[in-house]
């Protein structure tokens, strides 16, 4: 370390041990750490945070070695990965651990299991996607090589390139003329030619590695690679409008995973229930939500046409340019809201660096409606849109559906959750869900529906259509992984059910299944919401802790599922071989 940055680490530790609050220059910002409470916290901590660290980052560095990420040599280095590490909890003395250790115990062994399991489905998916693209193999084997740090000679990778690009193109002119088999399924044919993208990526990392620094290299492969790309680019469009059709402008396609992926995926979250029995459950939600839109229709003057009244509520939209103003206002509102009653304790800091910035138009296609964190992102129309587009970002942005919008995303909801796991707990993000994340952020919504946040009906039908695509989420994300409902008809649904634009509808529903998302991220937002409002009932109405008490132990817990937050809170007694028994509705 240089002598200047010795200086400036003593001057830093220096102001932290003797600092005075009372000559900070703003005595309004409680900025200066409680050390002292910080100490005591650390002496608190799990037993085992070092080595879920170090699980963490052994498979973070795997991940960027073995970077095929479909590839056989991946999934059995990955494999053999996660059994040495549930060889070493089996073998690891678990009544030694303190209450905090065991739970990262339990969450640890869950995640690992998870992982194992997600390796066996995907083999199952890779074998029917494979024969669409027979040669992928001795792709992946260039990159492996080349991780392997073995010599290349050219010559003959000129020539396998050459003969490579040669079938690409005699398939893609085979699914031209013959338009595909009957025996591939769509979510294969999807599979594949993403997959096609992915390694050709992999493949021009491959390519600038050695081109230009291997003479050889550059004399015999530049011209074949160039060949190739384009016959994997051409063979990837042939797989799409043979199985799919038109994915620029047609219908949304997804990646349903089945059953028995969503039933590892529940496990994986710590849910003991059905996809079917959570259905079931958002079905009980539209219903009472149903009965709330009509008695504010009703208050606005239009009867039990609650749509109605909701068309009314979008088109008070306000002009452009004047977004920003009502996300600052939203913001106050919801945070003096919060502060009155005494619920959470908000760090000032947190309240000064949270920043806003606005959504591209080409992002609003996936990206509809605000996004959040310490920088809100704000959907509303540019002058380049069309007219429609316009008309239909301002409809479904409008400053009563932002009443739910603006402190989801930012406090108490994912600003301050960022804030505050980044500071406490903070080895546990491996183990991050959305039923904590997004779950979080909805169980308020639920309160401050409860404490009369919303001021008149028109607020309160903002909420609810928020609430309401929650419950929708659930039903058509589940419906969709079970293949009972296609993308289109998800689309649909939104529109009719919950009021949603047609556009918006079919950008929700393509971020749902083509934005990287876990297959219940969906489900998440609601049912996490629930878990929290019925263990806030457990440990807070049966006087165990305060509000203000419950709601800091689950910011400075850090992120897991809800369940093992429950065992966290009320010292539940955890074992080696603990499993998912919390049926948190009441039944």
């Amino acid at each position: 370390m240089s002598s200047f940055r010795c200086r400036h680490l003593l001057v830093l530790v220096s102001w932290l041990l003797l600092a005075d609050p009372s000559k900070a220059q703003d005595p309004g910002l409680d900025t200066t750490p409680d050390l002292a409470s910080l100490v005591a916290f650390d002496q608190g901590q799990s037993h085992l945070r070092v080595g879920v660290i170090r699980y963490r980052e052994d498979r973070s560095a795997l991940s960027r070695r073995y970077d095929v990420p479909l590839s056989p040599v991946t999934r059995e280095r990955m494999r053999a990965f996660y059994d040495e590490w549930l060889g070493a909890l089996k073998d690891l003395n678990f009544d030694g651990l303190n209450h905090e250790g065991r739970v990262d115990y339990v969450l640890l062994r869950n995640d690992i299991q998870f992982q194992r399991e997600e390796l066996r489905l995907e083999e199952e998916s890779v074998d029917t996607m494979r024969p669409l693209i027979p040669y992928i193999r001795s792709l992946e084997e260039l990159q492996e090589a080349r991780r392997d740090r073995l010599p290349i000679d050219a010559r003959i990778t000129a020539d396998l390139l050459n003969d490579v690009a040669k079938k690409a193109e005699t398939l893609a002119a085979d699914l031209v003329n013959n338009n595909g088999t009957n025996d591939i399924e769509p979510v294969s044919a999807f599979r594949a030619a993403e997959y096609l993208r992915t390694m050709g990526r992999i493949l021009d990392g491959w390519f600038a590695y050695f081109n230009g620094y291997d003479p050889l290299f550059s004399w015999w492969v530049p011209a074949p690679y160039e060949r190739l790309t384009a016959a994997m680019t051409t063979h990837a469009a042939a797989i799409e409008k043979a199985y799919l059709g038109d994915l620029e402008n047609g219908p949304v396609v997804g990646n349903p995973i089945g059953e028995d992926g969503l039933r590892a995926h529940l496990q994986h979250e710590m849910i003991p229930y059905t996809a079917d029995e959570l259905i079931a459950i958002a079905e009980a939600e539209f219903s009472w939500m149903e009965d709330a839109l009509i008695e504010a229709s009703r208050e606005m003057g239009y009867g039990d046409d609650w749509k109605a009244a909701q068309e009314a509520v979008k088109n008070l939209a306000v002009d452009p340019g004047e977004k920003p103003g009502v996300v600052v206002d939203l913001e106050r509102q919801s945070v003096e809201f919060i502060k009155d009653h005494d619920w959470i304790t908000l760090p000032s800091l947190a309240e000064e660096v949270w920043r806003m910035t606005m959504i591209s138009p080409e992002r609003q296609r996936v990206s509809p409606f605000f996004l959040g964190g310490e920088t809100i992102w704000i959907s509303y129309p540019t002058n380049e849109m069309t007219h429609d587009e316009k008309l239909m970002s301002m409809r479904g942005n409008n400053p009563h559906f932002n009443r739910a919008t603006v402190h989801h995303e930012l406090i108490p909801g994912h600003h301050l959750q960022g804030f505050m796991t980044s500071r406490y707990n903070d080895h546990r993000g491996i183990f991050s869900t959305p039923f904590w994340g997004e779950g979080w952020a909805l169980y308020w919504e639920m309160v401050l529906w409860d404490a009369d946040f919303p001021r008149g009906p028109e607020d309160r039908i903002g909420m609810l259509f928020w609430r309401m695509h929650r419950a929708a989420r659930i039903i058509f994300s589940l419906s969709f992984h079970l293949e009972r409902m296609t993308p289109q008809e998800a689309v649909d649904f939104l529109v009719d059910r919950v009021g949603h634009e047609r556009a918006n509808a079919e950008a929700e529903v393509r971020r749902s299944f083509q934005g990287g998302y876990s297959p219940l991220y969906q489900v998440a937002y609601m049912m996490g919401g629930i878990q929290f409002r019925e263990l806030y009932k457990e440990v807070v109405d049966s006087g165990q802790m305060t509000t203000l008490e419950f709601h800091d132990a689950v910011m400075k817990g850090g992120r897991m599922p809800v369940e093992m937050v429950r065992a966290r809170l009320t010292g539940q007694v955890l074992t080696r071989d603990f499993s998912t028994t919390w049926r948190f509705m009441n039944e």
